[in-house]
């Protein structure tokens, strides 16, 4: 069992190599979940993620001979990056295996840093597979993203950090994958403060740590936008740390990760992929564990594809109701779309987009039917462009 002298090591030898990012005390997020709640930046590390940490600690501690015979690893993304980038300073080659589902952004930043990158298998337990018969063949060192001493004292630095900048905290809310994150930071915040509350935070679709250790079988699968805590298999190092202190592992809807993300960006203007928005996540989905309390919150990574970011920020505009998809109606005569355009105008909205089919869709030759895509200001703003169409033509908010 890793201790707090070796999360205190991993920060001594770890320094100047990772950022020690900042804390920030986020209005936004505060009055959206109803906590006093401060952010812990990870996000804003070298490589876009907390994964940094363990594995800059772990390739520290390698001996001459593991360095010369190389290291390889296996990981969605952001411990790919983070062996990737700490091999290069060092002058180690690395070899990773990424699964084939990953974000394209994360493979090409992987292979940036000189990495060998192989992608293989659809799950993390393929790419985790098939890295342990390479080690195995070519004799390299494997560097586990989250079942390893050296790993799990390294991503404790994030807590250590953390309550260093914010000593008064209730809580923390760390995201949770295969648990060497949780692992870490209960070790280090736990001695540090043993009141604290510790909460882990994982996909609805992939709640293995949960299930583990509610001595459920582990039943996972799924798309999921926190693919960087999409995963199977627990480690069972992290596991009994995690089983001895932590609070509770919170199970969180994918909706809710995606508002998380919205948030961020709009309110914290901060960019956090799925699974770095996790934390805030939990804090939308349970407000009445954290209302009133001092609580911070692990970014842990914002490595997210800007399609996928464009598409999470629309859909939040949609249920938000500040973007309007409408369904009308029309008779098919000269002028009407000028009418629409008026109303939707003389109301303060903004056209985004028109789609008007005559000749198939509709089910008279002398009517026409119209999409149309609207911003708002807010809910009430377009209940009262809808009220402003309704007057004259049959509309269905879409």
């Amino acid at each position: 069992m890793i201790t707090l002298a070796d999360v205190q090591a991993a920060s001594a030898r770890i320094a100047g190599k990772v950022l020690r990012t900042p804390v920030v005390h986020s209005l936004a997020i505060s009055r959206a979940t109803g906590a006093d709640v401060a952010l812990k930046l990870d996000n804003l590390q070298v490589t876009g993620a907390f994964k940094e940490r363990g594995a800059a600690n772990r390739l520290a501690l390698l001996t001459p001979d593991e360095r010369t015979r190389g290291v390889i690893a296996m990981s969605a993304g952001n411990h790919a990056q983070a062996v990737a980038r700490h091999a290069s300073l060092l002058g180690i080659a690395a070899t990773i295996v990424m699964p084939k589902f990953t974000p394209s952004t994360k493979v090409t930043r992987t292979a940036a840093w000189g990495a060998n990158v192989v992608l293989h298998g659809e799950t993390l337990a393929e790419a985790a597979a098939h890295a342990n018969d390479l080690a195995a063949a070519q004799g390299l060192v494997f560097v586990h993203p989250y079942d390893d001493p050296a790993v799990m004292a390294g991503q404790g630095t994030l807590a250590l950090e953390l309550l260093e900048d914010a000593p008064d905290l209730d809580a923390l809310v760390i995201p949770v994958g295969g648990g060497g994150l949780l692992a870490g930071c209960l070790t280090a915040a736990t001695a540090l403060k043993p009141g604290i509350a510790i909460y882990g935070v994982e996909a609805e679709a992939y709640a293995a740590m949960a299930q583990r250790l509610a001595g459920r079988n582990i039943s996972v699968g799924g798309p999921t936008i926190a693919e960087g805590i999409a995963v199977r298999d627990t480690g069972d190092l992290a596991f009994e740390v995690v089983r001895r202190r932590v609070a509770e592992v919170l199970v969180t809807p994918e909706r809710a990760i995606e508002e998380a993300i919205g948030l961020l960006v709009e309110g914290a203007k901060t960019v956090a992929e799925g699974a770095g928005a996790a934390g805030v996540a939990a804090l939308l989905a349970y407000p009445e564990r954290f209302r009133g309390k001092k609580v911070g919150v692990a970014i842990t990574g914002g490595n997210i594809d800007a399609r996928i970011l464009s598409n999470v920020l629309l859909r939040d505009l949609l249920r938000d109701g500040r973007l309007l998809r409408l369904h009308l109606q029309i008779p098919d005569r000269p002028g009407v779309l000028a009418d629409i355009a008026g109303k939707i105008g003389g109301c303060g909205g903004n056209i985004i987009e028109v789609s008007h089919q005559r000749l198939f869709a509709a089910a008279s030759v002398q009517a026409a039917e119209l999409e149309v895509m609207v911003e708002a200001r807010d809910p009430a703003h377009a209940a009262s462009i809808v009220e402003a169409l309704e007057s004259s033509y049959v509309v269905r908010r879409i």
